[in-house]
């Protein structure tokens, strides 16, 4: 496997975040379930990131993990909404074309989950992909969550209605699955 390794957000990350939400190839976009119509301007993404970013972790609803492949951000996961010492709800972004389908969405989510764990001292985190989109529901289960159910929602202020997977982890499952 390719040298991967995650790190947390920082300033310089806002523009290719924004840039991957508004420059990805719309088909890319729609299949991961995101309502095209619904994506807010450059100025909007950027404000709205660094405001998260500039709040004490306790106060965040959004935390986030940059994906690098050799040093070079790929990809990015965080959670949103996030509840500190509850539960959150992660979001995985692979950015590049070529980093997906190799199994690397795997690797970097079993390096993400610690921070998420850890840092935000969580009880829980759910992810809820879009039911069609084969590659985070492979990736999830891979790294040890659990399906709770599949039913039909608008998941994020960016979807489309659509059938996902409710997946789970508990901080007992992570830390039988990931020993510190």
């Amino acid at each position: 496997m390719n040298n991967l390794a995650v790190r947390e957000m920082r300033a310089d990350d806002i523009r290719l975040i924004a840039s991957y939400w508004l420059e990805s190839d719309p088909a890319h976009m729609q299949a991961m379930g995101v309502d095209l119509a619904k994506l807010p301007s450059r100025e909007q993404f950027t404000s709205m990131m660094e405001q998260q970013l500039a709040l004490p972790l306790e106060k965040k609803k959004s935390f986030c993990m940059i994906w690098l492949l050799d040093g070079e951000p790929v990809g990015h996961c965080n959670t949103n909404p996030t509840w500190y010492g509850d539960y959150g709800y992660m979001h995985l972004h692979l950015w590049k074309p070529h980093a997906r389908k190799k199994g690397m969405g795997l690797e970097l989510v079993k390096l993400t989950l610690p921070h998420f764990f850890e840092k935000l001292k969580l009880r829980k985190l759910y992810c809820e992909p879009y039911a069609l989109n084969p590659a985070p529901n492979k990736t999830l289960e891979k790294a040890g969550f659990e399906l709770m159910k599949e039913y039909t929602t608008t998941p994020g202020p960016l979807n489309f209605e659509q059938p996902v997977k409710l997946w789970r982890m508990t901080r007992d499952q992570f830390t039988g699955l990931y020993p510190v």
